[in-house]
């Protein structure tokens, strides 16, 4: 059956579709007939009890350059469509947490991938800390004090922002940095928000790897290397995603995890290890699956709407 299907997501333009992930379910959904919509959260509206959203039918091919054909713009009821895949990258700010109380109006009768309820309580290096035992010690704080003592305990540190992606603003401290008082005046400045402090790991330097969970169960993996001179293994910052095989810890780690997973309604997660630790559950717009399925692994996007496909 074919199902009438919202994506809302950044500006489609802006997207660079050889590792998009969004771009990889739009190609899928629209392989499997099913009718498709884009909007940004923008343009969502809340009228007099209706969820509308303003924006276009799209279609997508997968060529650089010229990959994505709109059509007329116009407003569509929500609870109209069958299926709304939630996919704008964070900020996690108040306009993302706003854009999740706004489908959760419509949510399960709609069907919202990931469920916008657990989203907005389950974000990336919040969710994580109901694994301490899985993660390398860590400390979320906003105290300079509280920093300093972390660091003589654990010497080679890092910090970053409770709620970024991507990599940015990420930084590693190491004993003899003069550097930290300053850094965290910046972070002071930046936010009201506490911040993230972790024991630096050095297995980073053979890889961050990205493990995707499909309604729970494992899907597939990539390992991120950092570039040289580099701490950060994104790969929107240099990282080069490398082909890699699943560990029995990280089995067991994902074996823990999935049916919390399942039961939270989050279908499409993507889960970071370094070395033997659990570093953070990605729910709002995770990423990898073309990677996984350029070096020969499943193509997860096939599995994604299988999982939406029996929920429907």
């Amino acid at each position: 059956m074919a199902l009438k299907v919202a994506c809302q997501m950044d500006p489609i333009e802006r997207i660079d579709i050889r590792g998009d992930s969004t771009f990889a379910l739009l190609l899928e959904a629209q392989k499997r007939g099913h009718e498709l919509f884009y909007y940004t959260p923008d343009r969502l509206t809340l009228r007099e009890g209706s969820l509308l959203a303003t924006g276009c039918a799209v279609s997508v091919v997968d060529k650089a350059g010229d990959f994505f054909k709109l059509g007329e713009q116009h407003s569509i009821d929500l609870p109209g469509q069958d299926v709304v895949l939630l996919r704008q990258d964070p900020p996690f700010d108040m306009a993302y947490i706003t854009s999740t109380h706004l489908l959760e109006r419509i949510h399960p009768k709609t069907l919202v991938v990931n469920d916008p309820a657990h989203v907005r309580n389950a974000p990336e290096k919040i969710f994580v800390l109901e694994f301490g035992d899985l993660m390398p010690p860590t400390m979320v704080t906003r105290s300079a004090a509280d920093v300093a003592a972390f660091r003589r305990d654990f010497k080679d540190i890092i910090i970053k922002p409770l709620y970024g992606n991507g990599g940015a603003g990420v930084f590693r401290i190491t004993p003899e940095d003069s550097n930290l008082a300053a850094l965290l005046e910046m972070f002071h400045a930046a936010s009201r928000e506490p911040f993230m402090v972790q024991q630096f790991r050095p297995e980073v330097r053979a890889g961050d790897k990205r493990i995707i969970l499909v309604d729970g169960k494992f899907a597939g993996a990539i390992n991120r290397v950092p570039a040289s001179g580099e701490t950060r293994s994104n790969m929107h910052v240099g990282g080069k995603p490398e082909p890699t095989v699943l560990t029995k810890r990280e089995a067991e780690i994902c074996e823990r995890l999935g049916p919390e997973l399942k039961r939270r309604g989050l279908i499409f997660v993507g889960i970071d290890v370094i070395g033997d630790y659990l570093t953070e559950i990605n729910v709002t717009s995770p990423t990898g699956i073309r990677q996984v399925k350029a070096f020969g692994g499943n193509d997860i996007a096939a599995m994604i709407w299988d999982a939406i496909e029996r929920k429907r």
